[in-house]
């Protein structure tokens, strides 16, 4: 698969990016703003005589790999390890499809998680008669203590499946300190990586988790319907996949061995991969995506993107309304927790101001990525102030 186009510096970064019709683009935690490559991706695949008749099969498996190995330097760098699936919750449910469970034993998730990596454990415990537990936060509390808490109070916990950050005010969960303690109380990892995995650091060897999913689009600068899918050695040796298809297979036998036989699986984690990520148009722009996000993680993404919600905190604090930030560290992007009496106002004076961003479960999600300066977001902090003021007259 052709390079879509040279990737932009960090230094020039917002120039990577289409300009959002209506304003102020804040809502990368529910989809990564449009890339100019990945447009031109897609032009291309539209210009393709054969695009729209599938063309030459010979060229899908090719495509797929050439997507898997950008796909790897998000994770480990192996590309063995990663399967292409359709979404997270295709993902989370291999893992929990996989992992041994017994009645009686317990799944951690972070209270509130995202239903795709409830949904999945809340069956597997259904089916085995284990149970959900959920760390919460005290008052002003973090993630990271909630966690280890609940790890030394709970009895036997088989499976910690965690977010990175939360998915609702982007507050972080320091895995560099839990994976231990999940290791000492037996406990496997599992996880979601889908808010952070394209902004943050990586580190699989020192987490040591047994699976990890994310989707492709937020952070990962791809389109929806591609997600990926990070399995541990043993997994791609022994895993069983939520699909049986050819894809997964290898082809030669498979096709040789006609309807009475099978074939082998493909080669570590590709035994994983579904059917349906083999779409042209998908996987260009996916690479096109990954190729921008590889590019600026060596120039630093991750702390030009903190240093943006860093910039907006301090003018939040600066403007006395520190009390509207989340408790413990905010990552790439932040939750604010407006007053009821003035949420309904102050969300839909934005919108009139032509800020997109998005009101989950009480808080306002402002995340931006590099085509926002630092400096917007500070200048975000006085017209929240504004907004909060007239409801109060």
């Amino acid at each position: 698969m052709a390079t879509t186009s040279v990737p932009w510096p960090l230094a020039t970064a917002a120039r990577a990016f289409q300009r959002h019709p209506g304003g102020a683009y804040l809502d990368c935690a529910a989809q990564g703003p449009a890339l100019r490559a990945a447009r031109m991706a897609l032009a291309q695949v539209a210009a393709d005589p054969a695009w729209g008749w599938r063309g030459d099969p010979s060229t899908w498996r090719p495509r797929i790999e050439a997507l898997r190995t950008l796909a790897a330097g998000l994770f480990d760098g192996d590309g063995d390890g990663v399967a292409l699936v359709p979404s997270a919750a295709h993902a989370l449910s291999i893992a929990a499809a996989n992992l041994p469970l017994q009645a009686g034993e317990s799944v951690l998730l972070l209270d509130g998680e995202f239903p795709s990596n409830v949904l999945p454990w809340r069956q597997r415990c259904l089916d085995v008669g284990a149970q959900l537990v959920f760390a919460k936060r005290t008052p002003g509390g973090d993630w990271t203590t909630a966690i280890l808490d609940a790890l030394d109070h709970t009895p036997r916990i088989s499976v910690l499946a965690l977010s990175q950050v939360h998915w609702i005010d982007g507050t972080r969960v320091d895995l560099d300190r839990i994976a231990p303690a999940a290791r000492a109380h037996g406990a496997r990892l599992v996880l979601d990586l889908s808010q952070s995995l394209g902004a943050l650091r990586v580190d699989l060897a020192t987490w040591q988790p047994e699976f990890v999913a994310s989707v492709g689009y937020k952070w990962a600068l791809g389109p929806y319907g591609l997600a990926y899918l990070w399995a541990a050695p043993p997994w791609r040796q022994q895993g069983r996949p939520l699909e049986h298809g050819w894809m997964a297979r290898d082809g030669d036998a498979l096709w040789q061995a006609g309807s009475e036989g099978g074939a082998p699986w493909l080669a570590g984690a590709r035994r994983f991969d579904a059917d349906g990520v083999c779409d042209a148009a998908r996987l260009a722009a996916a690479q096109a995506g990954l190729e921008q996000v590889l590019a600026w993680s060596r120039e630093g993404l991750e702390e030009a993107l903190c240093a943006r919600v860093d910039a907006l905190s301090s003018a939040l604090r600066a403007e006395g309304l520190g009390a509207w930030l989340p408790p413990g560290v905010c990552a790439h992007f932040c939750g604010l927790r407006l007053p009821a009496r003035a949420a309904e106002a102050i969300v839909a004076g934005l919108r009139a101001d032509g800020v997109a961003a998005t009101w989950r479960h009480g808080h306002l999600r402002i995340a931006p990525h590099l085509h926002v300066p630092a400096r917007r977001l500070a200048a975000l902090a006085p017209r929240l102030r504004a907004l909060a003021a007239e409801v109060a007259s």
